[in-house]
């Protein structure tokens, strides 16, 4: 929706929060031609600090677009949270529950009545050791499937400078830099006529995920690294390592046992 529309909860929270990111962060923001002035579409955005929804909803309202986020369900009962949740008509997200795909429903609402629809497709803070965009989960390829809509890549950096991941205290000084890069739209339409399978569900939110990644190596002046960390492999390694090591500490009090045996043994 454009700012005009946007109501009361949205300017009270702008009022709100703009003066302190504004005091707080200097801004490298690029790209803003490339978000839509008119029509439903979506931005798929990078996740790599708790501080990120509201820099990149900052930048998103400046360019006249503001964002419905997909936003975990917990957080629209808390109290003032949950009452400015509401009213921003940002959309819950009920994970493993019967109620799981009424978010994807709310999207494909939303982007049709010409709003904007950001999504964070790793569903969480990035893992990755060196804070690269992970794999994706499928629901922007879905979203973007079903409406046909356009699909901005959105890379953003700096906001772990003041606040890296899962760290308890902000740093604030010096004063830190949000970076933003908005792309061009994901070219999608080879996959507009094709039956939505997970297999291409998956396919096309590889494209997506590389197409922010390449923004956010802009962004860092870095390469990215050839393969995307996967948390679902990490977790299978771990747990294979563990195993590994449980395994070869039997194997070790065995060999202690089976050695005092025998030392016994040549004693009689």
């Amino acid at each position: 929706m454009s700012r005009r529309r946007i109501g009361f909860w949205y300017r009270f929270a702008a009022v709100l929060c703009k003066p302190p990111l504004v005091v707080l962060f200097k801004r490298d923001w690029r790209g803003m031609e490339n978000i839509p002035a008119d029509g439903g579409f979506i931005t798929a955005v990078n996740h790599n600090s708790h501080l990120d929804p509201f820099l990149y909803a900052h930048f998103q309202y400046n360019t006249g677009r503001v964002p419905r986020f997909l936003a975990k369900h917990g957080l629209f009962r808390k109290g003032f949270v949950g009452a400015a949740m509401r009213g921003t008509g940002q959309i819950p997200v009920y994970r493993e529950s019967t109620n799981a795909l009424s978010a994807f429903r709310a999207a494909i609402d939303a982007v049709e009545r010409g709003e904007c629809v950001a999504f964070y497709p790793e569903g969480t803070l990035t893992r990755d050791p060196e804070l690269w965009p992970m794999t994706g989960k499928t629901g922007v390829a879905r979203v973007a499937l079903q409406t046909k809509c356009p699909v901005i890549p959105v890379g953003q950096w700096g906001a772990t400078d003041a606040l890296p991941p899962y760290a308890k205290k902000p740093d604030f000084f010096p004063r830190k830099t949000h970076h933003v890069l908005a792309g061009e739209p994901v070219d999608l339409a080879a996959y507009y006529d094709k039956e939505i399978t997970p297999e291409l569900l998956k396919e096309v939110t590889e494209v997506i995920m590389t197409a922010i990644t390449a923004e956010v190596a802009e962004l860092r002046g870095e390469t990215a690294p050839r393969k995307r960390y996967d948390p679902r492999e990490a977790r299978i390694e771990q747990r294979r390592k563990l195993q590994d090591g449980k395994r070869a500490k039997s194997q070790a009090g065995n060999g202690s046992s089976t050695s005092g045996s025998t030392t016994e043994e040549s004693a009689k």
